[in-house]
């Protein structure tokens, strides 16, 4: 008896549809849905579906978020099939792979290389490959007038190889140069210390004087930022090293222009935005930032 019941509760958990706001999100994988027995893993799935839904409503529109969602599913769906064969854990497939936005660069609107409020291919990483191509010629044609009797195999080898070395070479020079921005900012940091020590040492040598308490003055207007507080652009910012000045005059910057914060993410990544200008700051920057919307129809659910 129990263990009819038991089956009795997998087939319902079987035919079980998604809630209705989310059919058209998961039509596209309803096999993998299908798969999901348990109610409190389908709550699970419903839950991280709706945020990341919410996400794209923010940069496509409440009308043209499940179409571009459903089709996200779709495409990566087809790429398992093709590429990594069956799905084995169908929760952690539609939460971790399935579902997410993957962005290729800096553009918060970038999905796999494309826009999500329009479908076009993402400029930023079509520079990226731009500057790829651009270095891989460079290399080729170097190796070719070096290597003019080789065979086109041996080409290919060396280009590979001198390939790998530049791109290793350009990686050591930017450590390098952020390795020895930090001992210069270290350096002067221990000479303000240093300096400021001094002052109190030729004090402590000296008389006290009995301390006159002044009369009360009006409040003085706010003083400018202090050197150390002001970080020049064209530097390469260190987020453990800054102070909560240095962290606060950011913070102003990015609320009086949000440039300040796109150019941010465009060079040091959206997660380092997220720790410095706060969560808050970098999700009202992005959804002010004046979206196109698509105009696509309505993706129905499949018979189940």
């Amino acid at each position: 008896m129990g263990r009819a019941l038991s089956l009795v509760r997998q087939q319902q958990g079987r035919g079980a549809l998604p809630s209705l706001d989310l059919r058209a999100v998961l039509a596209p994988v309803r096999l993998v849905w299908a798969r999901l027995e348990r109610p409190i893993v389908r709550c699970l799935v419903e839950a991280a579906a709706r945020t990341e839904l919410s996400r794209v409503v923010g940069f496509a529109g409440p009308a043209d978020a499940p179409k571009i969602l459903a089709d996200r599913f779709a495409r990566r769906l087809e790429s398992q099939m093709r590429l990594g064969g069956p799905i084995t854990d169908p929760v952690g497939w539609l939460i971790g792979r399935g579902l997410p936005q993957i962005r290729l660069c800096a553009e918060p609107r970038c999905d796999e290389g494309a826009l999500l409020d329009s479908g076009r291919d993402c400029p930023r990483c079509e520079d990226r490959q731009v500057d790829s191509r651009a270095t891989r010629h460079a290399v080729a044609a170097a190796v070719d007038a070096a290597m003019p009797g080789a065979s086109e195999i041996e080409r290919r080898s060396a280009t590979d190889r001198q390939l790998h070395e530049t791109v290793t070479a350009r990686a050591w020079s930017k450590a390098s140069e952020r390795e020895q921005y930090r001992a210069r900012k270290a350096e002067a940091k221990a000479a303000r210390a240093e300096a400021a020590v001094q002052p109190e040492d030729d004090a402590s040598a000296a008389p006290v004087a009995p301390v006159a308490l002044p009369t009360p003055r009006p409040a003085a207007a706010a003083p400018a930022l202090e050197p150390e507080v002001a970080v020049l652009d064209d530097q390469e910012l260190v987020l453990k090293d800054l102070t909560p000045d240095q962290v606060r005059h950011w913070r102003v910057r990015a609320m009086q222009d949000r440039q300040v914060l796109f150019d941010h993410i465009d060079r040091y990544c959206e997660p380092s935005a997220r720790r410095l200008f706060s969560n808050r700051l970098v999700e009202q920057a992005q959804r002010l930032s004046g979206l196109v919307h698509l105009n696509v129809g309505y993706f129905p659910w499949g018979q189940s």
